[in-house]
């Protein structure tokens, strides 16, 4: 067996998994076999495989120290068939479900010899779910085995939980077991600990911070204890942390670090700390609003309300539905209601369990507060938008960002400024929005006198494919402009990035806590007042773009919401989504808002499955969410090395890596592929980069097959496989692992692979000259980028402000009503689109036009069409684009049709008349028909440089 480090990129405890199977097996062999000289080989390969498991064995409780310490002298001084037996026990117990039964086998110091032990029976019907608790403390063995027992001594037969205890020595050895053990729940905190472990930690010197060690060498116990909470909180912050202190806990308690739970005197006994223990755990175990519903479920009800399907009364009865139920089981109806009483609470007032069960939520994301959605995050954001937007307010958006930001901004009459993300042109993908490019607008909106119009800025965290910003600091630098800027961070695809400490740092809600600690500690303070003094008051916009800001402690004001799809990445039934809010100014500002906002876009009829599953979904995350996204990242990981190490299918496909999707520009890190390299340069590159790839999206370049993506989805791994995948480009497809994937999923996807790269070897074997002709012409088109990515083109100036059009925003929901007016519009097909914009003509879109894949829209209505656009579309090979039909071609604005560009104040004034849009009839003169005035001429940004430069200018300037 190879080193852990070389086995496990994060999931060291399938790594151990791993060892003990294969310990297990060799001892097997070892017992079977008849030749001495390989008896004696599986004698060494099972010391070795002994040595490296006794390297993290110390950080579970299962089989314990005393258990292995029993393993380790069987094997040297027991027969091969009892060592073999006792493995093969460990080994089952540990393959077991610690969630239920058999929980004291875990627990027993002598289950190796005695699987059955007599506290099986204390343990009540063995249904209580097992966890296990880390103690820090300088204990020695018998200290140890006499805190187990005091602690086991307080259990009761009807707990609902039960646990044993993880004793570690010292500092550095309680942040290994938090990192590698996920079944820890809680940890108690001694006072005495080392700051430096007495074992050798050098094969888990990935999971170490020096300056850990050195801090808690520097300091009094007390400030020891706090030092190691917060860094222990800074991995797992879901985490119960306890201390345990024998000077005046009164003192303690008054400067006690809110990363802890509780303090306790430590000669005052355990039973308090046993109590705490489990109600810490139970909290978190809490289902309020699936509890309530459970318990309805169970209750007989008359209706005379609503909803005959309630309770199955319109199933049960019924002779020709029936079927219903064999499919889905009594219960989802007998939870069907309309009633919002009776304990089931209302979605759109609540204040019993719905209410308990989103702040539930709010603690476990880490939020201010936590707001339930049942139809999905293209709900979430246009609520956001809504509350937070109003008429002529000014939203910087990233143009690639999903088609419900650019619905809900049309909604709410928002003047839409867009952002150009950096363009991947080899793969027909974009990538994330740079910094340069978010400050350079609101620096020339400020040039313009617009910045006290500027609301909102939207972002996509993390992009379908695998794109992350780093958060903090593109809020730190907007805010050293605007001040009071809100935040919408799309995390639909992100949900679950709360539960592993590397990705924590680049969310939202993580970052927004960090951002609020800064601006209030002296640190910052020094430093903005260093900067402010450097830079001056006149400071030209070149010099404010290349410098990395930092927002004035006194202004800044943190207004943070994010938006998820629970559904998406974390468990929840489908449209299941989050909202999530960091908002320092929520209360006196939004509140009543967003309210109203979730009215408006909420139904009064919320399914209740929904909500129950967000409920459980988010119990879920916060006990085991550390360990599931262990798992997910893991099996993609190893996916990518099944993939790129295989000789067969390396020939055809390969993973695109962060440095494929990631210009070097934006890695100061200059590190490839992060984790691939270590944990810590993953952590080095998340915490430097201004953007990092989450390694669980695994982009597969096919190109080298000759087929297409759309093609491969749907013929290969669709049609003969019922592989599910949803993105693929012109030459990519995505393969994302979630917390349901198993290794079977993941083997299983391989060998898919695997066949169809054999089935390609097989026809080039049989291809003709001509054949092989065209499988060359085929792969080089695949190869070759079908067109740049184009960037946005610019607003009309009927849909720009009139006063100043200097800056490139534009009214999308008066360009997307005017189109309601009979006759304003009409369809043009490609080449006379072509013709008439190469000889200066404006065409204006008057719809959105996505193509699918990528999914991106190169138009939206009010947007000037251009040649760039119009090159992109005529070379493009994707079959499904929204908002066009090849056989009318684009429906653009008559240019009779087009409105005057009007002031501010009046940009919102277009309504919907009630009659049809007649887009066949005769041009209309009427709805202020006329030629719009010229746009003035935008400032140069002094060579400013830009992502995707090369494209071709557009009406805004660029």
């Amino acid at each position: 067996m190879s080193d852990f480090s070389a086995q496990a990129y994060n999931a060291w405890w399938q790594a151990r998994l791993d060892a003990w199977s294969q310990v297990e097996e060799e001892a097997d062999r070892r017992v079977r076999s008849v030749d001495p000289a390989r008896a004696a080989a599986m004698t060494a390969a099972i010391e070795k495989d002994l040595d490296l498991l006794a390297t993290i064995e110390r950080y579970w409780a299962y089989p314990g120290k005393d258990g292995f310490l029993r393993i380790q002298e069987l094997f040297r001084t027991g027969g091969p068939v009892e060592f073999a037996r006792a493995v093969a026990q460990v080994k089952r117990m540990l393959s077991a479900d610690y969630s239920y039964g058999a929980t004291e086998v875990r627990t027993s110091t002598d289950a190796v010899s005695d699987p059955v032990g007599a506290e099986q029976n204390e343990a009540g019907s063995g249904r209580q779910r097992y966890f296990e608790v880390l103690v820090v403390e300088r204990m020695t063995v018998e200290q140890e085995r006499a805190l187990r027992e005091d602690l086991r001594r307080w259990r009761r037969p009807d707990d609902e939980f039960i646990y044993d205890i993880v004793v570690v020595g010292s500092g550095e050895e309680a942040v290994v077991a938090m990192w590698i053990n996920p079944t820890i729940q809680a940890c108690v905190i001694r006072r005495r600990f080392g700051h430096a472990s007495a074992n050798d930690l050098s094969r888990l010197a990935q999971f170490l911070d020096p300056s850990v060690r050195e801090r808690l060498d520097r300091h009094s116990p007390h400030e020891r204890a706090e030092i190691l909470a917060n860094e222990l909180a800074r991995i797992r912050p879901e985490i119960d942390l306890y201390l345990m202190t024998e000077v005046a806990v009164e003192e303690v308690a008054g400067s006690l670090s809110p990363n802890f739970r509780r303090v306790f005197h430590a000669r005052e006994g355990l039973l308090e700390l046993h109590l705490s223990i489990l109600d810490g755990v139970a909290h978190r175990y809490r289902t309020p609003f699936f509890d309530a519903l459970r318990s309805y479920a169970h209750r007989p009800t008359g209706s005379f309300h609503a909803l005959p399907i309630g309770q199955g009364k319109s199933v049960v009865t019924s002779h020709w539905i029936k079927d219903m139920v064999d499919f889905y089981g009594l219960n989802i109806f007998l939870a069907e209601t309309s009633a919002t009483g009776g304990g089931l609470d209302s979605l759109l007032e609540p204040t019993g369990p719905l209410r308990d069960a989103q702040q539930l939520a709010s603690e476990a994301f880490g939020s201010a507060r936590s707001y339930f959605v049942t139809n999905g995050t293209s709900t979430a954001n246009k609520i956001v938008g809504q509350a937070n937007v109003a008429p002529n307010d000014i939203v910087l958006v990233d143009r690639n960002c999903h088609q419900s930001h650019h619905y809900g901004l049309m909604l709410a009459g928002a003047q839409v400024s867009y952002l150009d993300a950096y363009p991947l042109n080899e793969y027909a993908m974009y990538g994330a929005v740079p910094l340069s490019e978010i400050k350079g607008k609101l620096l020339d909106l400020r040039r313009a006198g617009k910045l006290d119009r500027v609301k909102m800025l939207m972002l996509t965290n993390c992009t379908f494919d695998g794109i992350l910003y780093d958060v903090q600091r593109v809020m730190e630098e907007c805010l050293a402009i605007k001040p009071d800027l809100i935040f919408l961070w799309d995390e639909a695809w992100f949900a679950f990035g709360r539960f592993h400490p590397v990705y924590r740092t680049r969310t939202a809600m993580y970052s927004a806590e960090r951002l609020v600690d800064d601006l209030r500690s002296p640190e910052l303070r020094a430093r903005f007042e260093q900067q402010s003094a450097a830079l001056g008051d006149d400071a030209d916009d070149e010099t404010l773009l290349n410098t990395r800001l930092l927002p004035d402690p006194d202004r800044a004001r943190v207004r943070v919401y994010a938006t998820q799809s629970t559904h998406k990445t974390l468990t929840s039934l489908r449209q299941g989504s989050m909202i999530h809010v960091f908002d320092q100014d929520f209360s006196g500002k939004v509140s009543e808002a967003f309210h109203e906002a979730y009215m408006a876009h909420t139904s009064t009829s919320p399914n209740y499955q929904i909500l129950a599953s967000l409920d459980i979904g988010r119990r879920q995350a916060a006990l085991e969410g550390y360990e599931l996204v262990q798992k997910q990242l893991e099996f993609a990981m190893r996916l990518r090395d099944a993939i790129d190490h295989h000789p067969l299918l390396s020939k055809y496909m390969r993973c695109l890596s962060t440095a494929d999707l990631i210009p070097e520009v934006y890695r100061p890190s200059g590190i490839a592929q992060p984790l691939r390299s270590g944990l810590r340069n993953m952590i080095n590159a998340w915490d430097h980069d201004e953007f990092v790839l989450d390694p669980s999206r695994i982009t597969l370049f096919i190109a080298a097959t000759g087929i297409d993506g759309a093609t491969f989805k749907s013929q290969q791994l669709m049609d003969r496989f019922g592989i599910q995948i949803n993105k693929t480009s012109r030459n990519t497809v995505l393969f994302m692992t979630n917390i349901g994937t198993s290794r079977s999923s993941v083997a299983y996807l391989i060998e898919a692979l695997v066949a169809i790269a054999r089935d390609l070897e097989r026809k080039f074997d049989e291809m003709s000259p001509w054949e092989f002709d065209a499988y060359r012409r085929a792969v080089t088109r695949l190869t070759t980028a079908s067109a740049p990515l184009p960037n946005f083109g610019g607003f009309h100036e009927a849909f720009r402000s009139y006063s100043d059009p200097q800056t490139p925003e534009g009214d999308m929901r008066k360009a997307f009503f005017g189109t309601y007016v009979d006759g304003s519009c009409e369809y043009v097909l490609q080449a006379d689109v072509e013709k008439r914009v190469a000889a200066g003509e404006k065409l204006v879109s008057a719809t959105f036009v996505t193509p699918y894949p990528p999914g991106f829209p190169v138009l939206v209505p009010g947007q000037v069409i251009t040649e760039d656009v119009l090159e992109f579309m005529a070379r493009l090979d994707t079959p499904e684009v929204h908002g066009y039909e090849a056989e009318v071609g684009y429906r653009v604005y008559r240019p009779s049709a087009l409105p005057g560009a009007q002031a501010p104040a009046e940009s919102t004034s277009v309504s919907a008349p009630a009659a049809t849009n007649g887009d066949a009839g005769g041009a209309s003169d009427a709805d202020g028909a006329g030629a719009a005035p010229a746009a003035a001429p935008k400032p140069a940004r002094s060579g400013r440089a830009r992502a995707g430069a090369g494209a071709k200018a557009g009406n805004d300037g660029k």
